[in-house]
């Protein structure tokens, strides 16, 4: 197995440190300091903060530098809220559509995300669940709304997987898969988009848990 390429490797890690709060609104990362601390030239890292921009987490300013953005929790909101929507567009499509070789190799994909909880791996899980997901978009049959679900999922990756780590949230992630399987296999649309839109919405206890996971991201190094 090739091993991922360094821009990806810096932009995951920039991910962690931002979502754990170790940089301030608005505060400028140090092009020249990242690039020793990551041993890189400053194309790999350029790269890297050219993704984290399309996750919102970084905005680039011309001839100024990067600079971390911590969207505002409405925003956030609203982001989780129109993503559920495209979501359940994706998953009511793939239920008309899916054909069996599709569904087989979700099957799969699910069967590594049972894998992964049962070892309470939450790498392991988010990369399951993103390829369950992805799936979903790929099987809808519609490439502009694929195109569209692909855009939001980069865009929200950060956070999704920070909900992952609240207690017993993988397990009830696998078994709102297997509901959603289930309804695909049945070809059953409206139940496909009923059981993907709160899957994806943040309610209840997972809203509550992101608020103040993301108030304290928020306040910064704390």
């Amino acid at each position: 197995m090739s091993s991922p390429r360094p821009a990806l490797v810096i932009r995951d890690a920039l991910i962690e440190r931002i979502m754990r709060g170790l940089f301030s609104q608005g505060e400028r990362l140090n092009e020249e300091r990242l690039a020793q601390e990551f041993n890189v030239s400053r194309t790999p890292l350029r790269e890297a903060l050219q993704l984290l921009s399309s996750s919102g987490l970084v905005r680039l300013e011309h001839r100024r530098g990067a600079f971390v953005h911590y969207p505002s929790l409405d925003e956030l909101i609203e982001m989780f809220e129109f993503m559920a929507d495209v979501e359940a567009l994706c998953g009511r499509y793939a239920a008309q559509r899916i054909d069996q070789e599709r569904l087989d190799r979700l099957q799969v994909t699910l069967d590594d995300c049972e894998k992964a909880a049962d070892a309470g791996d939450i790498d392991a899980y988010y990369i399951a669940n993103r390829d369950f997901h992805r799936m979903i978009y790929a099987a809808s049959g519609n490439s502009f709304l694929a195109a569209e679900a692909e855009r939001l999922l980069n865009r929200l990756a950060p956070f999704r997987r920070t909900q992952l780590q609240a207690r017993g949230r993988m397990r009830q992630s696998l078994a709102e898969h297997r509901a959603i399987y289930e309804a695909l296999v049945d070809k059953d649309a409206d139940r496909a988009a009923a059981i993907v839109h709160p899957h994806v919405a943040l309610q209840g206890e997972r809203f509550n848990d992101l608020v103040v996971s993301y108030r304290r991201v928020r306040q910064g190094r704390g």
